[in-house]
C-alpha cells in the first residue's frame, strides 16, 4: 500500500523478553534535531514513470506531556497525475522519548482515494509491558476507541523508521529475516524485513551517488507473503533512505531522495 511507502523504510529489532521504555528504546546515534528530507514520487503509468508528487520529513526536539521528546513530521502530496489515478494526502506525526527513542505518541491523518480517516496511539509501559490506547475515526465519522497490551516492544510506522536508523547494519548477514511488529489503531500486522546486501545506488535527478543496504519489507495477508517495499538506505551512520521500490495493489511506485539538510553525521557513503 502506498500508504506504507517513506515511513517504513526501516529496520527493527524485536522479541524483547522484559518491555519498558528503556528496554522499547535505543540510543540514538543517527539523527539530530533539524533534519530535514525530501522525496520525489514516480509511478508507472502505461510503462512510463511519471512523477506524481512529493513527501518531505522534518526532526525537531520538542517537549510533550512534559518530556523531553523528538516531534517527528511526514508529509506525502500527490500531484493531479496521481489524482487522476488514486488521490493520496496524508500526514504523519510521531513522538519519540528524546533520551531513548521509545514511541510515546503517534497520528496520521490521511486521505487516501475517497476515505479520509484518523489513526492515534498512546503508549504505556506498565510493569513489564507495552500498552496502547487506541482511537480511530472512520471515513463516515465513526469513532472507535481500544486499549491493547503486549508483552512485545511494539511500534508504529513513524517510531520504527527512528529506531531503525540507530540498528547496527554490520552485524546483519545477507539472508536475515527480522521480525517487525507495527500497529495501527486497529491491528498488530505480521510483518518482518528481509536483508539483501549491498548496492551502489545513482539518485536519478540529483546524481548523487551512494553505496548502499538494501532490505525488503514484507507482510502477511490471507495467509501468503507479500513484498511491499524494497529500499535503499545509506551504508553509513545515518542510514538515510534514498529509494524504495512499491509493489502496490494498483501498480508500481518509486521515491527517491531529492534533498536533505540538517543530517548529523558526514556522509560517508556519497561516492564521489
Amino acid at each position: 500500500m502506498i500508504k506504507r511507502i517513506i515511513f517504513t523504510a526501516i529496520i527493527g529489532m524485536m522479541s524483547i523478553i522484559s518491555v519498558n521504555a528503556q528496554s522499547c528504546g535505543i540510543e540514538n546515534k543517527a539523527f539530530k534535531s533539524g533534519e530535514f528530507l525530501v522525496y520525489d514520487l514516480y509511478f508507472n503509468w502505461k510503462f512510463v514513470w511519471v512523477k506524481v508528487g512529493s513527501a518531505s520529513m522534518s526532526t525537531m526536539e520538542s517537549r510533550y506531556a512534559g518530556k523531553k521528546v523528538f516531534r517527528s513530521s511526514l508529509t506525502t502530496r500527490g500531484n493531479d497525475k496521481l489524482d487522476g489515478i488514486f488521490v493520496m494526502r496524508d500526514t504523519l506525526l510521531s513522538y519519540c522519548d528524546a533520551a531513548t527513542l521509545a514511541p510515546v505518541y503517534f497520528r496520521k491523518g490521511a486521505l487516501e482515494g475517497k476515505r479520509y480517516y484518523v489513526d492515534e496511539l498512546w503508549y504505556s509501559y506498565p510493569g513489564n509491558n507495552c500498552r496502547l490506547k487506541m482511537h480511530r475515526i472512520d471515513a463516515d465519522g465513526e469513532q472507535h476507541w481500544n486499549n491493547k497490551e503486549y508483552t512485545d516492544c511494539v511500534y508504529d510506522m513513524m517510531s520504527i523508521f527512528l529506531r531503525a536508523r540507530n540498528f547496527d547494519a554490520t552485524k546483519m548477514k545477507k539472508g536475515d529475516i527480522i521480525p517487525m511488529p507495527i500497529s495501527d489503531a486497529r491491528r498488530l500486522t505480521n510483518s518482518w524485513l528481509k536483508y539483501r546486501g549491498k548496492e551502489n545506488f545513482k539518485v536519478d535527478g540529483t546524481g548523487e551517488k551512494f553505496r548502499c543496504l538494501v532490505f525488503s519489507f514484507y507482510e502477511k495477508e490471507d495467509g501468503k507473503d507479500h513484498e511491499l517495499i524494497r529500499f535503499y538506505v545509506t551504508d553509513d551512520q545515518n542510514h538515510l533512505p534514498v529509494r524504495l521500490d512499491m509493489f502496490l495493489s494498483f501498480g508500481s511506485a518509486k521515491a527517491f531522495l531529492r534533498g536533505y539538510k540538517g543530517v548529523r553525521n558526514p556522509m560517508s557513503a556519497k561516492i564521489k
